[in-house]
This record gives structure tokens, sequence and C-alpha cells, in this order.
């Protein structure tokens, strides 16, 4: 059947298909290329580090070894030290400072000519055994010559060597508390022995002070007041012999503290 075109009609135009275009596209398009080109930079970067990195090591391997092999070496040395130096060193001023501390005690129990001689064969050796002063000398740095730096400095206080005594217990070092205040306390009474007050009224107060217990603070308060009191420091003297009474009336430092109390108002 024919068909036949109305007079003045025209045929549709074909309709233009339309493509809208995303911003947010073209934005990721060039976030994706900047992002590759960044990333190939930096790849390209690495690679080139990298080969500097192998240049320089193959240019200075017998140095970096050397230095890597000191190290070694250095650790190894410390490690064998401790193992097979300081441990038997150790091992053998301990046996040598047992012997040294029984004459040490047998002298604190005795008394007369008999106890300075036992002092001196603590101080000196005795029994093919080392004495503190030599422990001290052949055990620098160690715990066992600390520990002999105190008894030698006990032993020469009881034996009327007041400077040296001094000089021992000065080098003394201890985190122990008590045996700390004993020692600064010792230097106090060596300093009270070689006339000189003022620097034994320092060390009493010191050692009074670095450990509050009820054995070693009242005695030192007790020195440090006496001590006070001979220099003509009354209020000071109070404020020790008050201490005492306050904090630590159950002592026997306490015993007679209300007269000196009164000798000091």
């Amino acid at each position: 059947m024919a068909t036949y075109n109305k007079r003045g009609y025209k045929a549709p135009k074909p309709e233009e298909v339309k493509v809208e275009t995303d911003v947010n596209d073209i934005e990721n398009t060039i976030n994706v290329d900047e992002k590759d080109s960044t990333t190939a930079n930096v790849l390209n970067t690495l690679d080139e580090t990298a080969s500097k990195t192998e240049e320089f090591v193959a240019k200075n391997q017998n140095i970096i070894l050397s230095i890597v092999g000191g190290i070694a070496l250095l650790t190894a040395g410390y490690l064998l030290y401790n193992k097979f130096v300081s441990g038997p060193k150790e091992s053998e001023a301990a046996s040598d400072m047992f012997q040294a501390q029984q004459y040490f005690k047998k002298a604190v129990e005795g008394t007369g000519t008999a106890s300075d001689s036992l002092y001196n064969l603590a101080l000196n050796g005795g029994d093919g055994k080392q004495g503190f002063l030599d422990i001290i000398k052949t055990n620098s740095g160690t715990d066992a010559g600390n520990l002999a730096e105190y008894y030698a400095g006990m032993a020469l206080l009881n034996t009327k060597k007041f400077q040296a005594a001094i000089d021992h217990l000065s080098n003394f070092k201890s985190e122990d508390a008590f045996t700390s205040a004993m020692a600064i306390g010792a230097i106090g009474d060596a300093n009270a022995e070689l006339k000189k007050p003022e620097q034994a009224l320092e060390f009493y107060v010191k050692a009074a002070e670095s450990n509050k217990n009820e054995m070693t603070t009242p005695r030192f308060l007790l020195k440090a007041g006496q001590t006070a009191m001979s220099l003509g420091k009354k209020a000071d003297a109070l404020k020790y012999f008050t201490d005492i009474k306050d904090n630590f009336e159950v002592t026997p430092e306490a015993q007679n503290i209300d007269a000196l109390i009164g000798m000091a108002q």
C-alpha cells in the first residue's frame, strides 16, 4: 500500500544524544593522571637512590665491614670481661673480704691492744688473705672494693688514723640508707677528733637527715646537738634536742634529753 506524505509534513530530525560531562569525572581523571605521574617519579627516585646506595656499599665495603666487626668485637669483649675477669675477680675479693670482716668483727667485740691488732689484720690482711686496703687497690670499681672503703674507714677511725679514715669513708658510695648514714656520721666523728667541730657538726646533721630511723637519726642528732652547744649555737642545739624528744622519745638518746633541752634554752 502506497504511503503518501501529507503536505507540509516534515520528518522529525533524529534527537541529538546529549552527553553530560560530570565535573567530578574530569577532576578524578586529572587526579589519577597526577597520581600516576607522582608514583612514577617516586619509583624513579627510589631506583636512583638504590643504585647510589649499592655504589657506595661497593666502594666502601671494607670500611663498613671493619666498623661492623669493631662493634661486634667490643660487644664480645665486654661480655667476656664480665664472664671471665670481673666475675672471678669479685669472687676472689669476696673470699678475702670475708676473712677481713672476721678480723673486724672480733676487733669491735674486743678491747685494748688486742682490738687494735685485729683492726690492723683487717686492714692489712692475714692467713694468706688480703686486708681491706689491698682489696681496695686490687678491686677498684667493684662492689667488693667499694665495701672495703667503708670497713677500712671504720677500722682506721678506731685506730686513731682520723684523716685516713675520712679519705676512705668519703670514697664509699652506697644506696643502702643505713650504711650510708653510718659512714657520713663516722666522718663527723673523725673531724671531731681532729678538733674540727664545724665540719663535725655539718656531717652529723647530714647523717641525721640522710635516713630517718630510730637507730642512726637520734644518735647523730644527739652528737649534732652536743657539738652545736660546744660552738655556742644554743638555738641549733635546742632544735636537735627537741627533735629527739618529739620524734624519738623511746630511744636511749632521749633518756636525758630534758636536761639537755634545759641547758640549750
